[in-house]
This record gives C-alpha cells, structure tokens and sequence, in this order.
C-alpha cells in the first residue's frame, strides 16, 4: 500500500519482540526480522514498573529496563535506532529503520523525588503516566472507586514533565486525575492507548467529553488493540476499526492514532503462551492492578491483526472503508508526531 510506505507509522504503545521479550528476554534474530519487515517508524516502548512497590526499588528497576533496551539499540544499530527528538523519528523513517522511544506507565520510581525525572529525561525517557490504575502519591488509577485527583506533587510532577519536555500521558489516570492533567498541563496531553467509552463501557476506555478535552489541549487519543474494546472477549480488526472511527467522529481526525499496547510479532496460541498468559492474569490479579474483564482467554491482540504489518493492514480497511489517505497517514503517526513535537520542545 502506497500510503503505508510514504507515513511515518508510530506505536502510540507497543515495543518489539513478543510474549517472550517482555519477560526481559533479548530480541531473537526472528524477532529482529519482524522489526525490519514492519514498516514501523517508532515504538513508545514501556519501561519500568507499575503498581505498588517502594518507590527506591521501582527507580532501580526502571534504569534497569532502560539499560537493558539500551543493549539492544547497540547490538542492532541497522535496524534500531534511539528516539530522543522528533528529528529522531524522521531520521528513522529515512534510513529504514525503527525508532525506539521509552516511557513509563506509572509514577512510583520518582513519586518520593521529582528530581529523578531530570536524570530519566537524560535518559531517553519522552512519555509518562502519573499512574497506573491504583493510587500512587501523584494520582488516583482508573481503577480506584474515589478519585481524588492529582495531588499537590502530581501538579508539580506535571509542571516538571512539561518544562522539561516529557509527554503527559494520562491512558491509566482515573477520570478525576485525567482532567486535571489537561487543565493543568501548558502542553498538548495524550491518551496514548485508549478505547471509546460510548461504544464500550470500561474504566480503561476515554468518554466522549475526555476524548474532546484532549483535542481542544491539541493532543491525540491512540486506539489500542485489547478486549476492553470488545466487552473482554479478544478483540477483532472490526473492533478496532469501530473505535477509531467512532473517536474521529468525535475529536476529529488531527486527534486520534493507535497505541496497541501490545508487541511486535506475531504471536502463536502455543501451550506455552497460553500457560504463561493465564499466570500473568493471576499475578495481576493478585497484586490488584488487573483490570475489570481481564481474564484468561481475553488475549491482548487482535486476532486477524496479529502480524508485523499489523498497522498496514489496518490501514488497508480504512482506505475500504472511504477514508483519505490524509486522514489515514495523520492517524499512522502524522498526529502523534505533532503532538510529540509540541511536548518535547524546550
């Protein structure tokens, strides 16, 4: 497809490699393949924890993640490449390969210290969420049942963020702690993994009226690939299509792109990813930060976009689907680009 190769297509959230890789495996050669193949631009790969844990141990651990990708970066530097700048993502489109950008999901390693976000900064981290889905000394979590706001640090947190050129990210934030964010930010402000609250009714999916605060800030909302979107059960390219439309309609086409919040490759139901996604659900459950209609056949993918090329598929519906192929390539990244643009610059 025409379109696909000419965008500059950005993850909103996902990273490469698959199940195996974000149990802190090294990409294998396939896996690397499947970057090169792609057609991907950058990935905003997570890194770091989320959930409850002491602050000092979640800060040692994010620089551990951190350094860990960083390894990765330099054992294939023809096919990866660090994503610092906006500059940075363009110089990947150029030369073919793909951009890795880090971010965090939650604000405990540096909740008891904001002066870490300076030395996180530094090291290449570009997009945060205050929190995770429980509270944390920043903000209350979609999933917490009295949501309290951002608390004084967390206003601070965000000023911080903003000054020095770190996305607010608020896809987790509870609905109090996401309007917050948006007033409060001097800078454009990203759902960077969502779905549509009007079409299904979870704590993980944006309303209407949040998804238009986001516009009116001159951010974008990214579309995620998860059964949040299908009432649990796993979700279908139909969903997802469904959903991006459904929040064009709603914030306009400047705003939406996709964050599928999942990994690059394709991912085969063996009985080995089965056990291991059914033990993950139990963890989660367990430490509280499972989200309602987690269970263990809701696979995190889209069944019929399980493929590198996932994104070029999906563009391929639209176009079906009589959307331009301006609109299509704002919605591969062309938004996202602006919207990093505009919270990075300093």
């Amino acid at each position: 497809m025409i379109v696909y190769s000419r965008a500059i297509v950005i993850d909103g959230l996902g990273g490469p490699g698959g199940h195996a890789t974000e149990d802190g495996a090294e990409l294998s050669p396939s896996e690397v393949q499947d970057i090169e193949m792609s057609g991907m631009t950058c990935l905003h790969l997570t890194v770091g924890e989320v959930g409850t844990m002491p602050p000092d141990e979640a800060y040692q651990k994010s620089i551990a993640s951190i350094m860990r990708w960083e390894k990765e970066v330099d054992r294939y530097p023809a096919t990866l490449l660090r994503v610092r700048s906006v500059s940075d993502i363009r110089a990947a489109k150029a030369s073919g390969r793909t951009g890795l950008m880090y971010g965090f999901q939650d604000g405990v390693c540096f909740e008891t210290d904001l002066d870490r976000l300076e030395t996180f900064h530094k090291l290449g981290i570009r997009v945060i969420q205050p929190t995770y889905n429980r509270r944390n000394r920043l903000g209350d979590g979609c999933l917490e049942p009295s949501d309290a706001g951002l608390s004084n640090t967390g206003h601070e947190a965000v000023e911080r963020m903003n000054a020095l050129g770190i996305l607010v990210d608020a896809s987790h934030c509870g609905r109090v702690t996401a309007a917050d964010a948006i007033r409060h930010s001097t800078r454009p402000v990203a759902f960077t993994h969502t779905g549509c609250a009007a079409l299904a009714d979870h704590p993980r999916n944006r309303t209407d009226a949040e998804l238009r605060a986001v516009a009116d800030k001159g951010g974008a909302s990214g579309i995620y690939f998860m059964p949040y979107l299908s009432g649990g059960r796993q979700p279908t390219a139909d969903d997802v299509v469904r959903h991006i439309e459904h929040a064009v309609n709603v914030a306009g086409e400047e705003h939406v792109a996709i964050g599928t919040d999942g990994t690059l490759s394709t991912i085969a139901l063996t009985p080995a990813f089965v056990q291991s996604f059914t033990t993950n659900v139990a963890r989660r459950k367990a430490a509280g930060i499972a989200a309602p209609q987690e269970s263990e056949d809701g696979y995190l993918f889209a069944h019929d976009l399980n493929t590198p090329r996932r994104f070029e598929q999906l563009a391929d519906r639209l176009s079906l689907r009589g959307h331009s192929d301006d609109r299509i390539q704002k919605i591969l990244g062309a938004n996202l680009l602006r919207v990093f643009g505009a919270a990075w610059a300093t």
